[in-house]
Parts: C-alpha cells; sequence; structure tokens
C-alpha cells in the first residue's frame, strides 16, 4: 500500500510539473501532503515536515550565500581582467576563440547560474563568432559543456537537490567529486580545442584591424562591450583583493576545515563590505541578485516537505524494497554507473526537480541493499548534467538559443555527442578515483 502510494506521489509530481500544472515549488509542497494525508498519516504531517525542513536548513543558507558572493564578485567586475584578456589574446584565430570561449564560460559559471554565463560568454563573444563566421552553435555547444560541469556545484542547482533529497552535506557529496568536475573542464577544453581547429582550418586566421574598429562595425555587434562597460557597482581597483578572496574561499571549500555554510556567509560578508561600503549599494546589490538566489533556496526549503513526508511516512523504504525486488541481483553492484548513465535521459526528458527530488531517493534506498551508500549514488547522479542543460525543461537553455540566434533542435544534434562524451569521460573519471564503484 505504502509503495503503491508513494510511486503514485512521485508520478504524479512528475506529472504535474513537467506538464506546468503547478510550478515545482507548489507541486513539491502541496502533493506530498496530499498523498501523505490518503496514507493516513495526517496528525503526524507537522512533526515531519518540520524535520525534513531542518535537515535541509544548513544547505539552503549555504547556497544562499554562495549565490550572493558570485554575484558580488561578478558586479565587482573580478572577471573583467579575463574577458579583456581573452578577446586580446584570440584576435582572429577561430581555435583561440573557441578555446577562450571555453575558459570564460567556465570561469563566469562558478556562480552557478545558467542565465548568468550564457548573458556574459555571449555578449563578449558573439560578435567575434560573426566577423569571422564561426559557427554560432560552436559558441553555444562550448558555454553549455561548462555550464554542464559548473552545475555540479553545491550552489549550482543539482547537487543542492541531490544533498536535500537524500540528506547529505557538500562534503560528503560535493568535495569527493571536485578531480571529477576537474576532468570535465579538461574534456570541455578538449572539445573546444577540436572545434576551433576544425573551424581555423576552414576559415583561416583573419586579421583583425583593431578592436575599437571592430567594436564600431554595427550596431547589431554593440553587446560586445556589454561586460566591460564601466557602471557604477564595477571595482577595478579591488581586483586582486577580489582575487585573492575567492581563491582563498575555495582552497577553504578543499580543505574541508569548516562548513560550506560558514565559509560562504563569511566570504560574502566580506566582499560585501569591501566592494560597497556604502549601505545603499549594498542594498542594490542584495536586491539585483534576490531573484535568482530565493528562486533556488525556496525550492530546496520546500523540498524538506517531501522528503519529510517520504520518509515520515516510510513511503520511500516500501518503495526501496519494491524496487530491489525487480532489480536483478546482478545488476545490483553496478548501480553507481548505471544511475550515472540514466541520470542523462533522466535529466533530459524530466527536470531537475522531479529526477532528485522523485527518483533518486527511491535508487539511493534500493543501492543500500547492495551495501552501496547514498552518498555514492547521489555523486552518480550529477554526472548527467552535461546532457541536461541540453534539455528543452531548462529555461536558461531558451535564453541561449535566443542570444545566439538559432533553433533548439539544431544546437541538440551538434551538442549531443559532445554532452554524451562528457558524460562518459567523468563517469570513467569518477570509478577510477573511486568516487563511484562497480
Amino acid at each position: 500500500m505504502l509503495a503503491a502510494l508513494g510511486f503514485s506521489m512521485v508520478a504524479v509530481f512528475m506529472y504535474l510539473i513537467m506538464s506546468k500544472k503547478l510550478s515545482a515549488l507548489v507541486a513539491i509542497m502541496l502533493v506530498p501532503i496530499i498523498f501523505g494525508t490518503l496514507a493516513g498519516f495526517f496528525t503526524e504531517l507537522g512533526p515531519m515536515m518540520q524535520e525534513g525542513v531542518e535537515s535541509i536548513a544548513s544547505t539552503a543558507i549555504m547556497i544562499l550565500f554562495a549565490i550572493l558572493y558570485f554575484g558580488i564578485m561578478i558586479d565587482s567586475g573580478l572577471f573583467d581582467p579575463l574577458i579583456a584578456k581573452i578577446l586580446k589574446i584570440v584576435k582572429g584565430d577561430p581555435l583561440k576563440i573557441v578555446v577562450g570561449t571555453a575558459i570564460l564560460s567556465m570561469t563566469v559559471a562558478l556562480d552557478g547560474d545558467g542565465t548568468t554565463t550564457y548573458i556574459i560568454t555571449v555578449s563578449a563573444l558573439l560578435p567575434l563568432y560573426k566577423r569571422l563566421g564561426i559557427n554560432r552553435l560552436i559558441l553555444a555547444t562550448v558555454a553549455m559543456l561548462s555550464m554542464g560541469v559548473m552545475n555540479m556545484t553545491p550552489w549550482g542547482g543539482a547537487s543542492a537537490m541531490a544533498m536535500a533529497s537524500l540528506g547529505l552535506d557538500a562534503s560528503e557529496l560535493f568535495i569527493p567529486m571536485i578531480p571529477v568536475m576537474g576532468i570535465g573542464l579538461i574534456w570541455v577544453l578538449t572539445a573546444a580545442f577540436l572545434l576551433g581547429r576544425k573551424e581555423r582550418k576552414r576559415l583561416g586566421i583573419i586579421e583583425l584591424d583593431s578592436t575599437p574598429q571592430f567594436q564600431s562595425q554595427s550596431t547589431e555587434d554593440s553587446e560586445f562591450a556589454a561586460t566591460t562597460l564601466e557602471v557604477d557597482y564595477k571595482r577595478p581597483q579591488l581586483v586582486w583583493f577580489n582575487l585573492l578572496l575567492t581563491i582563498t574561499l575555495m582552497a577553504s571549500l578543499i580543505i574541508d576545515f569548516m562548513s560550506l555554510t560558514i565559509l560562504f556567509m563569511i566570504a560574502f560578508g566580506i566582499a560585501l563590505f569591501v566592494n560597497y561600503p556604502n549601505l545603499k549599494d549594498q542594498q542594490e546589490r542584495l536586491a539585483a541578485h534576490s531573484k535568482n538566489a530565493l528562486a533556488v533556496v525556496s525550492i530546496v526549503i520546500a523540498a524538506g516537505i517531501f522528503t519529510g513526508i517520504m520518509s515520515g511516512t516510510k513511503m520511500i523504504d516500501a518503495m526501496a524494497v519494491t524496487l530491489v525486488s525487480v532489480i536483478p541481483d546482478s545488476f545490483g553492484p553496478f548501480l553507481p554507473v548505471i544511475v550515472a548513465f540514466l541520470s542523462a535521459p533522466f535529466t533530459f526528458f524530466m527536470s531537475n526537480n522531479a529526477f532528485y527530488f522523485g527518483v533518486l531517493p527511491i535508487i539511493a534506498q534500493a543501492a543500500e541493499a547492495y551495501g552501496i551508500s547514498a552518498a555514492e549514488i547521489g555523486r552518480a547522479s550529477l554526472l548527467g548534467q552535461p546532457v541536461h542543460v541540453l534539455s528543452p525543461l531548462v529555461a536558461a537553455a531558451h535564453l541561449l538559443i535566443g542570444l545566439v540566434g538559432t533553433e533548439f533542435g539544431d544546437l541538440q544534434r551538434f551538442a549531443i555527442k559532445w554532452a554524451l562524451g562528457t558524460t562518459t569521460v567523468m563517469t570513467v573519471a569518477a570509478v577510477l578515483f573511486g568516487i563511484i564503484s562497480i
């Protein structure tokens, strides 16, 4: 009975958000309450939900301050020198331009927001692609590959959902994945090199007169300067301070001597005070990033209701028992690798919300029967993100299509093999590093 209700709840939840009958935020709270009531736990739902929300509170706070921190870094102009340097180095060489696209997009993607990554990358480099006649699908593909890897950060969305649904913290899920992400980024650079070399062979190296003349070619290319214009909130004099602060933060995350939540809170406080000591400026910067922060954090907090009810009613246990009974014993030990590859089509055809809150907890519970930890399944589930970012269910992907000026189907056909390559390379690396077992 509980297993049937659990699977029904997941199916209804997935249908409602995939068909856009309800937003993920509403569905993830209301659907489990309804099914928890049908299961006869109405009077016990309050404590279950409270426990679920409390279990992911620290993760939600960490994500909030991570988004705000990287937002401040982008606003202050931390990445502007890198953008200017890339534009200076690449000149008229298609190979250098495509590799520069990869470096820029993976750097900006540190904030975990696809919208920001695509806007900055395309604004800075699209005019060069137009001027030289480089295939715009390459610009979109390389930006998406970078985002697919960087989306695995705890503040990027997928990791946050995996942590929330499985009750893990960043030290269990994310820290072991850092070497795998490094291999993924090397693969992105390799893909960019191969794509760029092909374009160099097709187009040759074109000499550009000068940046100022290039910028004035047409009003159509005015977005070239979008990321380097002097605006009130830029802080070029603090670039070295902000770089040192960010390097210190990243090193502290790897050393893991303090919780990620506290580290990001402290780093954000320092960054906001030093860059914007004026109270009005602080309020403006907070307001500028509040929409993105609220969208991510609210869904993570709301997920506490979903996971609290799933665990408290024992639905997840009943569902796991059912799932184990249909999995051939010979497949059990290979579940992490199976999950790694299945996460690609799962997160392509359904949203991250549906997969990480609806499907992943069931798989993780089933894996325990084979001695496989939830953390290992959680790590494996992240490896399909390079394919997920190609999904039409991802709002930022539609923005990218509009910015680049291409069709979704054309981009998917062009990029899918490179995205699957990223997932494959990272899965092999995860196995070799012992991060997932086989």
